[in-house]
C-alpha cells in the first residue's frame, strides 16, 4: 500500500491541523484566570473577618440610631419602635441639655486632639532628629524611647492613675514635697487639672509612635544633601528647615492623619484614668457616647452620636487628603512649568 503525502503550498491553509497559537490559547486562559484570582482568594479570609468585625457592627449601629432603643428593648432590639431622625435632632439641638453636653464634649475633644497630636509630633520629630547621628548608647536610647509605645495601654494608664493620686501620688510628691512648685497637693483626676493629666498621659504614650515613623522616614534622606548644605555654610536649623522637613512631608501627612484619628477616638485612656464618669474638663466625646449609651441606657441616642462622629471624621479625613494632595501637586507643577520654560 502506497501513501502519498501532499505538501501544502505557501499560500494554502492546512485543514485539520491547528496552529500553535490557537492550541496554546485555551490552555493559557485557565492559568491566567488562576493567577489573577489567586490574590483575591487569599484576601477573602481577611475580607470576611473585616465584614464580621467592623462593617456588620457599623451597619447595625446605623440602624440602631433610627430606633428608640432603651433598656426596655435591650433583649430584642429589633422590636424597638422607629424614631426616625429624632435621635439626631436631639443630639444637634445645642439649646437642649443633651445637645449642649455633646457640643461641650466635642469642643473638649477638639482641643485635646490638637494639643496631643501637636506635642506628639513635635517631641517625636525632635527625638528622631537627635537620634540620627551615631553615638555611644544610641541603640539603648531608641529602645527606651519605644517603651511607652510597647507597654499595654491598661497597664500604662493604671500606673499613671496611681501617680496622679492626691495623697500618695508620685506627681504631687515631686512637685509639692520635693520641688515646692505648688502651695498644696493638687487634685489631678478631678476638676480642671484632669484635662492636663489626660493630655500628659496621651502624649506620653503617643509620641514614641511619631518618633518611630519619623525615624524611619529620615533613613530615606540622602546624607549627601546635608554634606552639600554644610559645605555651603548652612547651619543645623537651616538644614532641618530646608532639607529635613520638606523631605518628611509625605511621612508627616500620613502620621498626622493617623494620630488625629487615634486621638479623637481614644476611649481606653480616659476610661481607665477616670472610670465611667469622666470630669467635665476631660469629657472626651468617646467617653460621652459611652455614658449616653451604657449609663443612661439610651442606645438610640448613643448610636446617633456615633454616626455623627463617623460623619465628622470622614469629612475631616476627606478634606485633609484633598488639601494635602493639592499642596503636594503644586510644587511638582511649578517645577514642570520651569522645566518647560527652559
Amino acid at each position: 500500500m502506497t501513501t502519498t503525502t501532499a505538501s501544502a503550498q505557501p499560500g494554502e491553509r492546512t485543514v485539520g491541523k491547528s496552529s500553535p497559537g490557537t492550541a496554546r490559547g485555551p490552555r493559557r486562559r485557565p492559568g491566567r484566570i488562576r493567577r489573577i484570582g489567586l490574590p483575591y482568594l487569599l484576601l477573602l479570609p481577611a475580607l470576611l473577618l473585616e465584614l464580621l468585625v467592623h462593617l456588620v457592627p457599623m451597619v447595625i449601629g446605623i440602624v440602631m440610631s433610627f430606633k428608640e432603643l432603651t433598656q426596655f428593648y435591650i433583649r430584642d432590639w429589633t422590636t424597638a419602635p422607629w424614631a426616625g431622625l429624632d435621635n439626631f435632632t436631639m443630639s444637634v439641638d445645642f439649646d437642649a441639655p443633651v445637645g449642649e453636653a455633646l457640643l461641650h464634649s466635642f469642643l473638649v475633644t477638639c482641643a485635646f486632639t490638637i494639643l496631643s497630636v501637636g506635642l506628639c509630633w513635635l517631641i517625636g520629630t525632635a527625638a528622631a532628629i537627635c537620634m540620627q547621628d551615631a553615638f555611644r548608647g544610641r541603640g539603648l536610647l531608641r529602645a527606651i524611647f519605644l517603651v511607652p509605645y510597647a507597654l499595654p495601654v491598661y497597664a500604662a494608664v493604671i500606673t499613671w492613675a496611681f501617680m496622679f493620686q492626691h495623697d500618695n501620688g508620685l506627681v504631687n510628691h515631686v512637685l509639692h514635697d520635693q520641688l515646692g512648685l505648688t502651695d498644696k497637693p493638687s487634685f489631678w483626676l478631678i476638676g480642671d487639672n484632669s484635662f492636663v493629666a489626660l493630655l500628659v498621659v496621651s502624649v506620653w504614650k503617643g509620641w514614641p509612635f511619631a518618633f518611630l515613623i519619623v525615624m524611619a522616614g529620615l533613613q530615606n534622606i540622602p546624607k549627601e544633601l546635608y554634606e552639600a548644605a554644610a559645605l555651603d555654610g548652612a547651619g543645623v536649623w537651616q538644614q532641618i528647615r530646608r532639607i529635613t522637613l520638606p523631605s518628611l512631608r509625605p511621612v508627616n501627612q500620613v502620621l498626622v492623619l493617623v494620630l488625629f484619628l487615634w486621638t479623637f477616638n481614644d476611649f481606653n485612656t480616659p476610661f481607665v484614668l477616670f472610670g465611667k464618669a469622666a470630669p467635665e474638663a476631660a469629657d472626651l466625646i468617646s467617653i460621652h457616647i459611652y455614658q449616653s449609651s451604657f449609663v443612661t441606657w439610651n442606645f438610640g441616642a448613643g448610636s446617633a452620636m456615633s454616626v455623627l462622629l463617623l460623619l465628622f471624621l470622614l469629612l475631616v479625613t476627606g478634606v485633609y487628603l484633598f488639601v494635602t494632595s493639592r499642596t503636594a501637586r503644586a510644587p511638582r507643577n511649578s517645577r514642570e512649568r520651569k522645566t518647560a520654560d527652559v
